[in-house]
């Protein structure tokens, strides 16, 4: 469920029309609803709850949006944070939530940001490779603190809806495998500078079946098993994210409810407490992207490009991931063409979808992009040098810009001329 209806002006976001932002904020712009992101977070919550999850650490994957205003909702929520940079742990800092319920992955993490994590007292760093393991040892020596970490291990379960996004087989760079797994545990066990915690697994993204999950999760309770019983302490098992969000096309996924009751299954009787890691879920259909038309370009032989002003800076997906959007009119009409739609970027890969059903459009007419609220303003570039989109969240009949667009004066000062040029 969102909160994206059609009332007497056309689509609107809770109480506020599309319409309205648009004319006031511009366009492109991308539109966040309060309500869905709140209720989206305490539906994955309270499945847990229902089927025995005592008590998860819910870390919100921040790289599907970063926006400090969207985590600062989550937060406040009791949401933690899945950070993958030293920039992601300072969004989530910066939006109140506590070191001790921030969780720091990624395949290749410098010294400054494990230090930057050490001192800001996360719940664990995600190990994801031997020599990893020892630079964080080092840098924990340096500081003089005990670091805590979980190692994440890759389950080799093929998982995702593209191979861009699947990252739990053996090929892929995320995290050690099964065969070093109670190796490395003992290990860091042994060093004065090391506190492993527990460990973790995230084998993929817009995972729309239970199957390859249960087959994995399965696997890491076999480890935690395994390290109990030589005698190793474990008080954390991360299951990560990656559960699909209906994309209008895609098969409709497992409900929250449906995996949280696969989790409990699988982890019965498990004396750790359980971890999650959601980001599209939560985000993905509680935020649209709109644009208007330029104009629509029509070719002798029948072909007709919806010309746009968003293009694959903003929104990246379709252009790298074959991605699909449902495209809605902000303002409802009757009828049908065909189009290619389009952005003004010099790149035919600015392409947002082909041979696509549409109602009609004209000049001046303003479309969305559903399902554009998780991997879209935070993924996007200044390509073309082309304004980041501005963000805007609404809340009942209220909205308020929580990213503006910069303008080309601010954009041209970072770039500095060396005075021998």
């Amino acid at each position: 469920m969102n909160h994206f209806e059609y009332g007497p002006q056309g689509l609107a976001c809770e109480g506020v029309p599309l319409a309205k932002i648009a004319a006031e904020v511009g366009t492109p712009v991308y539109v966040y609803s309060r309500a869905t992101l709140e209720r989206h977070f305490v539906v994955f919550r309270d499945a847990l709850a229902m089927s025995g999850v005592v008590d998860p650490l819910i870390a919100y994957a921040v790289k599907a949006n970063s926006n400090v205003a969207v985590l600062k909702v989550l937060g406040d929520l009791g949401a933690g944070a899945d950070t993958v940079s030293e920039g992601e742990v300072r969004r989530a800092l910066a939006a109140g939530i506590p070191g001790e319920r921030i969780v720091f992955s990624g395949v290749g993490k410098a010294r400054r940001e494990i230090a930057f994590a050490l001192q800001a007292g996360v719940a664990e760093i995600n190990v994801e490779s031997e020599p990893e393991l020892n630079l964080i040892a080092e840098v924990a020596a340096e500081l003089g603190v005990r670091a805590k970490v979980a190692f994440r291990v890759n389950p080799d379960v093929a998982a995702g809806g593209h191979a861009k996004i699947a990252t739990g087989k053996s090929e892929n760079k995320f995290g050690v495998s099964f065969a070093e797994a109670a190796r490395l545990y003992a290990n860091a066990s042994n060093n004065a500078n090391l506190q492993p915690v527990g460990v973790a697994c995230h084998i993929g993204s817009q995972i729309t079946d239970l199957a390859p999950m249960r087959a994995a999760f399965t696997k890491m309770r076999g480890l935690v098993e395994q390290l109990l019983a030589e005698g190793l302490s474990v008080e954390r098992l991360d299951l990560g994210g990656g559960l699909g969000v209906p994309y209008f096309n895609h098969p409709e996924p497992p409900s929250p409810a449906e995996f949280a009751a696969m989790v409990g299954e699988v982890t019965q009787g498990l004396p750790v407490t359980l971890a999650f890691e959601p980001g599209r879920v939560i985000a993905a259909n509680a935020g649209v992207l709109v644009s208007e038309v330029i104009h629509v370009h029509e070719r002798p032989e029948g072909r007709k490009f919806l010309v746009i002003d968003a293009a694959m800076n903003d929104l990246v997906r379709p252009a790298m991931y074959d991605a699909f959007h449902d495209i809605r009119p902000v303002i409802q009409r009757t009828g049908e063409t065909v189009y290619d739609v389009v952005g003004p970027v010099c790149e035919t890969g600015d392409t947002f979808t082909r041979d696509r059903a549409l109602p009609p459009f004209a000049a001046g007419d303003l479309v969305a992009f559903m399902s554009a609220g998780a991997y879209g303003a935070a993924m996007a570039s200044e390509y073309n040098t082309r304004p980041l989109v501005p963000e805007v969240l609404v809340d009942g009949d209220r909205y308020a810009v929580i990213r503006q667009r910069p303008t080309y004066d601010e954009m041209l000062a970072r770039d500095l001329v060396p005075d021998w040029v």
